[in-house]
């Protein structure tokens, strides 16, 4: 196991900026999802870490080794791509087993290494095979075992699970993360999977445009995500965003839908009339209530044990519902509700996270139910 470091990593492309400055410590076994929209950047990230591309700027530390220009070869890394670079003529074992010759190892320890990856993986009965006669697991988990009996400091994933239907994606996605969890290897994982990567990662990368949006644990991530871009990325489906503004004196802020914000602590970090995004998950939303909002049903996706309702409120902003048991019909109207502990604010300006407006005591309520509430 080795630690990792990345140290304001800039690539310029020509004219072309691609990424941006980024900072990274990875500690002993950890597992790192580099996660974001296809072009953001990451994968050019995971290939300068494993020196198949070169930083513009910045530094790769390895266990506490500056590898910035070493050789691939010399990083001891292992690398798992999207589409598995088997070698077609040759057999399963000496698919794993090049690497390990390519360095002298003795030929004694070679057929150790391979047969405990082997089993590890379920491919002891498979070793003779070509990679044409396994079907795509299998040789998802070959491309693994190669990576695995090189015994490296770091892995690096690049992918390898986009190339698999969806019933095999979730079974291979909890087969790596008990392999990362019993090897204890350092890992780097990029995926555009938002599944993938809060399943597991133990902290996420969320790049945007060849920038960090947000580092930390896959929960904070969710819950208190640093901007909008990481609030409507992750989550599915996404987030609802609905325009308020911070009214003058008081402790409101309107909504653009209609109704008010009550700020129940009193506390106002920003000046009247700051124009804020309130964000607000599908799941989060009820139904019913003095407070409820009419929300005209364009949409319904039936998901079996749930659904999914689209519509528009009267501000012409589009809502999504996660609903269980009956649905309604397109056309009706649906009372919908703002649970008041459940909001997320954003400065429309920046689309930054707002802190120390509401957090843990929000509510959502007309200004006159929110007057009666402070009657009380």
């Amino acid at each position: 196991m080795a630690t990792l470091t990345v140290e304001g990593v800039r690539k310029e492309f020509g004219a072309t900026k691609v990424l941006h400055g980024i900072d990274l410590a990875v500690a002993e076994g950890e597992m790192i999802v580099i996660v974001g929209a296809s072009g953001c950047g990451k994968s050019t990230l995971l290939r300068i870490v494993a020196g198949l591309e070169t930083a513009t700027a910045g530094r790769i530390v390895i266990g506490g080794a500056d590898v910035t220009r070493r050789e691939p070869k010399d990083r001891d890394i292992a690398m798992v791509f999207q589409n598995y670079a088997l070698y077609p003529h040759m057999s399963v074992f000496d698919n794993m087993a090049y690497g390990l010759k390519i360095r002298g190892l003795p030929k004694a320890e070679i057929t150790v290494r391979v047969q405990q990856a082997a089993d590890l993986l379920g491919l002891g009965a498979l070793l003779a095979r070509r990679p044409r006669q396994l079907s795509g697991g299998q040789r998802q988990r070959v491309a693994m075992g190669r990576a695995i009996v090189r015994e490296p400091k770091l892995f690096l994933f690049d992918e390898p699970l986009s190339n698999l239907d969806a019933k095999l994606r979730v079974a291979m996605r909890a087969e790596i993360k008990r392999l990362q969890r019993r090897l204890g290897v350092t890992s780097l994982y990029v995926t555009h999977d938002q599944v993938e990567a809060m399943t597991l990662g133990d902290r996420l990368v969320v790049m945007h445009e060849g920038r960090a949006e947000q580092v930390a644990s896959p929960m904070e991530v969710w819950s208190r995500p640093a901007n909008t871009f990481v609030a409507g990325f992750i989550g599915a489906p996404a987030m609802n965003f609905l325009a308020a503004t911070l009214a003058p004196g008081g402790e409101l802020a309107s909504l653009k839908a209609g109704g008010s914000i009550a700020f129940i602590d009193g506390r106002r970090p920003l000046p009247d009339g700051t124009a804020l995004i309130l964000g607000i998950r599908p799941e989060h939303v009820t139904v019913g209530g003095e407070a409820a909002l009419p929300l005209k049903v364009d949409l319904v996706e039936p998901l079996g044990a749930e659904s999914l309702v689209h519509g528009a409120l009267p501000s012409g902003e589009e809502l999504t519902v996660r609903l269980s048991g009956t649905s309604p019909f397109p056309g009706t109207i649906l009372p919908v509700t703002i649970p008041p502990m459940l909001l997320h604010v954003f400065e429309a300006g920046t689309g930054r996270r707002v802190d120390g407006l509401y957090e843990g005591r929000r509510a959502a309520q007309p200004a006159s139910v929110a007057k009666a509430a402070a009657d009380r």
